[in-house]
């Protein structure tokens, strides 16, 4: 179960998932787009576009039942022509579905580390067979949200860590603290991979208080020191004695662009070497 720091920093995956079946029904193929996350192995229908009746929302979809159950079973798309005579799903859920006129339903599965974690749908209300232009859509909606998914599932294993961490105020080896500098690494790493703007915030606050649990002193008052969010990344991974090329490979960005912020941060820091200037973020908190 995560716990009470991880619920608060993680945003509503069902967020995303609207986010998603939005820019599926923006394509402007299918009139209806919905879908749900899976718990216990249950898909929970919440989100929907273009539905007119209200029998499909809230419906809890078991495993093996129904289209949605099936893809959450085989976590692989299926696509029905014909719902009404379907005979590879079972009809538990045929009430609403037909109540809301629906006849052609595309269901893609959201896998994250080979466990369905949602399933989103796009249907018409004919027989009109659903082409390939409209499984390439879901699928690349579907892939951008298991990746999303995987990065907040990741943020929530280091938030873990770190209440271990600062559970246990005693002073860290030396092995447990070149472990949490490697964490704090990843996590600004982490940060330049997603698209949400809340998300890449909230990774930088983790990392920045995994800095604080990672520092020997914890008293120290705020840093008169401000360094860029970039200048951070680079000399997290300058800490690991990561060269630039890695750096910037790492960050996805130039290595001439990695010099460019390691000279800003010396500046600031007043440092004439890329050691002084990891020794003086570490001494002013900036660095675990």
């Amino acid at each position: 179960m995560p716990t009470e720091n991880a619920a608060l920093l993680r945003p509503r995956d069902r967020d995303a998932l609207r986010t998603e079946l939005r820019k599926v029904a923006a394509a402007g193929i299918v009139p209806v787009v919905f879908g749900g996350e899976v718990q216990d192995r249950t898909l929970h229908l919440g989100e929907f576009v273009g539905t007119v009746t209200d029998g499909l929302r809230g419906l809890a979809v078991r495993e093996r039942s129904g289209l949605g159950g099936r893809v959450v079973e085989q976590k692989n798309p299926i696509v029905v022509n014909d719902y009404r005579r379907d005979h590879t799903i079972t009809h538990h859920y045929d009430r609403p579905v037909l109540a809301e006129g629906l006849r052609s339903v595309l269901a893609v599965p959201v896998v994250v580390q080979g466990r369905s974690r949602a399933v989103m749908y796009a249907a018409v209300r004919d027989e009109t067979p659903l082409g390939d232009r409209l499984t390439d859509v879901m699928m690349q909606a579907g892939r951008r949200l298991a990746n999303e998914i995987a990065i907040r599932d990741e943020v929530d294993r280091r938030v873990h860590l770190l209440d271990a961490a600062a559970a246990d105020r005693s002073v860290h080896s030396a092995a447990d603290t070149e472990e949490i500098r490697d964490v704090h690494a990843e996590l600004r790493s982490l940060a330049q991979t997603v698209d949400d703007p809340e998300l890449q915030e909230r990774l930088r606050t983790l990392s920045g208080r995994l800095a604080s649990v990672g520092s020997a002193d914890r008293s120290r008052p705020t840093p008169a020191v401000t360094l860029s969010p970039r200048e951070v990344d680079v000399l997290s991974h300058a800490a690991l004695g990561c060269s630039n090329v890695v750096i910037a490979e790492r960050l996805s960005v130039k290595p001439e662009t990695v010099k460019s912020y390691l000279r800003s941060a010396m500046s600031k820091l007043d440092a004439h070497s890329r050691r002084e200037a990891v020794v003086a973020a570490r001494r002013l908190g900036l660095l675990p």
